[in-house]
């Protein structure tokens, strides 16, 4: 009888128990709905090609662009080809060069027009021979900008060009090589920046086979380009 007794005992004990904790569970705050993984916005795409569109009255002769990093402008895009007035020519460039880019053009009448450290991923069309959209900068130069003595130096001839020299006519010394530790390879385009209203300067090249170059008292202000040889 003692032993009845006390199983019934247990077996109340085990269903209250049962009990407590139902109610305790209805009774418990939901739990916090696990949120979804938050999604990263969309990656920019990194091309930095782009469609250069001519509005400058007159014909694009020349085209160049190169990464901020590069020293020399390169070849010409345009070849043999010119690029009218209202139409517009693809650049098509590597995703590897990146996103920062310089951009040079020269029309028809020998003017010159600079778009420098152009984000090119972030626009699909630049438009030369109107004021620049936002972000941009135009440095038009030759006849509209005077005082302006910087310029390209163009290397024509069949060797690298191993060392640049720039002074005003002012000075009794050479300076600084332009060219540092590089070369300038044939058909590439150094340029030289120079201080506004410095205009007559004397210049010197050394090719790679050690010959020198000069070329004294050059208005600058009046060119675009100092081609050598």
């Amino acid at each position: 009888m003692a032993m009845r007794t006390q199983a019934m005992r247990v077996t109340r004990l085990t269903i209250v128990t049962a009990l407590l904790a139902l109610l305790a569970a209805a009774n418990a705050p939901p739990a916090p709905a696990q949120s979804a993984p938050a999604q990263s916005a969309p990656a920019q795409s990194g091309d930095p090609s782009f469609n250069l569109l001519n509005r400058s009255g007159q014909p694009i002769r020349e085209i160049y662009v190169s990464p901020v990093q590069e020293r020399f402008w390169g070849r010409d895009l345009l070849g043999a080809e010119t690029l009218p007035d209202g139409r517009s020519f693809p650049v098509r460039l590597a995703p590897s060069l990146g996103c920062e880019q310089d951009v040079r053009v020269v029309y028809a009448d020998g003017r010159d027009e600079e778009r420098r450290g152009q984000n090119t991923c972030a626009m699909t069309t630049m438009v030369f021979g109107t004021a620049p959209q936002a972000g941009q900068r135009a440095t038009p130069r030759g006849g509209q900008q005077a005082g302006n003595p910087s310029f390209n130096l163009v290397n024509h001839g069949n060797g690298p060009i191993r060392e640049v020299y720039v002074s005003s006519v002012r000075e009794t010394v050479w300076g600084e090589d332009r060219l540092g530790a590089d070369v300038l390879p044939p058909g590439r385009h150094l340029p030289v920046r120079l201080a506004v209203d410095a205009c007559e300067n004397d210049v010197r090249i050394v090719w790679m086979d050690g010959r020198s170059e000069e070329r004294r008292g050059i208005d600058t202000c009046r060119l675009i380009n100092l081609v050598f040889p």
